[in-house]
């Protein structure tokens, strides 16, 4: 109820504050488990996304969210999930809240790069959204995101109003199911993965005018 009443309630304060246009959404299935796979170079990504879904939209939201006062108000009530990052078991339970998630006919909002770019470019993506979508048997719908970078830079609490935001869908995408469901890594091909998740990545990157780099996004201070 809380994710529902806060969409009414900032519906139409966004749509005030902003103009935001959307292309695509009947890529959107109306019913049944997806994947919405985004570029991502904002914070506020995840406000305008939702937005623009009729149906909810539940995120695996970074836990350090969660620790902060100012933003834990918001991810509790939009029901979004507490994910520690990092590799190993992390990264596991990461990957099986996504697939309960799914099992039980949601949306599963995904940014493949694992963290905000600050470059301009869409970058290679982990191959976990497409072990999701042969393991569960889900389509991937790769989303361009446009114009949240001046919305809210990386590193500014403050979201500026009057820019234009664009959601673009794709049209969806789909690795070939396991040929065991009980047994889904007996017949993985991570090279066909990999693949998957490039073509995933420039996908999302053309729909969100964006070149793509085959890296990485650098960690925090780097180059």
């Amino acid at each position: 109820m809380a994710y529902w009443a806060l969409k009414v309630l900032l519906t139409p304060i966004f749509h005030l504050l902003w103009r935001v246009k959307v292309e695509g959404r009947e890529h959107v299935p109306e019913h049944g488990p997806a994947v919405l796979a985004a570029n991502h170079q904002s914070f506020c990504d995840s406000f305008f996304l939702p937005l623009v879904v009729r149906r909810k939209v539940t995120f695996l939201a970074k836990a350090e969210y969660f620790d902060v006062w100012r933003t834990a108000w918001f991810f509790r009530a939009a029901g979004q999930i507490p994910i520690r990052r990092g590799g190993g078991s992390a990264s596991e339970r990461a990957l099986a809240t996504a697939r309960e998630v799914l099992s039980t006919g949601r949306l599963l909002g995904l940014y493949p790069e694992g963290t905000r770019s600050v470059d301009g470019k869409v970058h290679r993506g982990r191959t976990g959204v497409a072990g999701l979508s042969r393991e569960v048997g889900v389509p991937v719908i790769p989303v361009g995101i446009l114009g949240t970078e001046a919305v809210q830079p990386v590193g500014s609490r403050v979201m500026r109003p009057f820019h234009t935001v664009i959601i673009r869908f794709g049209a969806p995408m789909q690795m070939t199911p396991a040929a065991d469901p009980d047994d889904p890594m007996a017949d993985h091909d991570h090279s066909i993965c990999r693949k998957f998740t490039d073509d995933v990545m420039r996908e999302i990157a053309r729909l969100s005018e964006r070149g793509y780099v085959d890296e990485y996004v650098p960690k925090r201070g780097h180059t």
